[in-house]
């Protein structure tokens, strides 16, 4: 029956452990001693025997036991026996010099006919062989001229055409231009005062052109529109439409550093 002091442990010391522990280790270590003594002193250690030396029998004429093996060697040798040996009172043999005459030379063969070519019976070519035509003069495509144009807003063109200077545009490359289209301010006096880029054509510098050559010109009919008053600014748009009288400029290979 289970009691709670089962449940205990017991921490008291034990008293013939330790020394049991000390006379297997005693004990032990003695039997070792013994058998150490009884295998390496009193029985004698084992002796290693080395081979005995190499010997070599040598088969000399000095007794009839080895003169018999030798002509028994010389008797059995296989290439004495393979070997052809001349009479004594032979000649040598000696080949008679014989010319090689080759047998077409005694007799000319007949030569035969090559057969016929087999029939061609593939469909003929629809292009055969023909001289090289000489090919046709190329047509020039004649372009037809379409100046620049530009178009200002309704109200400064509806009395009087405004006076542009000349015009001379240099593009800087040959893509496709597309319209050029600015806001500009026009004072009293018909002179534009503000001119402001809107959408580009693709080129920046004809651009720049474009806006100079708009600021050079005069409006007279601003005094004439209804809504105008002394010393305001009257606004409105110049589109630049371009033809193919723009010149080009060849573009150079920008330097390159060695």
């Amino acid at each position: 029956m289970n009691t709670a002091n089962d449940l205990v442990f017991g921490w008291e010391r034990p008293g013939r452990g330790k020394w049991t522990l000390s006379g297997f280790l005693l004990g032990s270590l003695a039997v070792h001693a013994f058998g150490f003594y009884l295998f390496q002193i009193v029985y004698p250690p084992a002796v290693a025997l080395l081979p005995p030396p190499g010997r070599i029998s040598l088969i000399a004429p000095n007794s009839d036991e080895s003169r018999q093996i030798l002509r028994w060697i010389e008797a059995e040798d296989p290439a004495l026996a393979s070997t052809t040996l001349p009479a004594p009172n032979a000649k040598g043999l000696v080949m008679p010099t014989i010319q090689h005459a080759p047998s077409y030379l005694g007799r000319q063969p007949a030569l035969k006919d090559l057969p016929p070519a087999p029939p061609v019976v593939r469909i003929p070519s629809a292009r055969p062989p023909a001289p090289v035509e000489k090919p046709a003069a190329t047509t020039q495509l004649v372009t037809r001229p379409v100046a620049t144009v530009i178009r200002f807003s309704p109200q400064f063109v509806s009395l009087i055409s405004p006076q542009t200077p000349e015009l001379k545009f240099i593009a800087s490359t040959r893509e496709a231009l597309e319209p050029a289209r600015f806001m500009i301010a026009v004072n009293d006096k018909g002179e534009v005062r503000h001119c402001f880029l809107q959408s580009s054509s693709g080129d920046a510098a004809l651009d720049e052109q474009a806006r100079k050559y708009i600021a050079a010109s005069r409006v007279p009919a601003v005094r004439n529109l209804p809504d105008f008053a002394p010393g305001s600014l009257t606004w409105g748009n110049a589109t630049v439409d371009w033809g193919n009288d723009i010149a080009t400029t060849a573009v150079s290979p920008a330097p390159t550093t060695p």
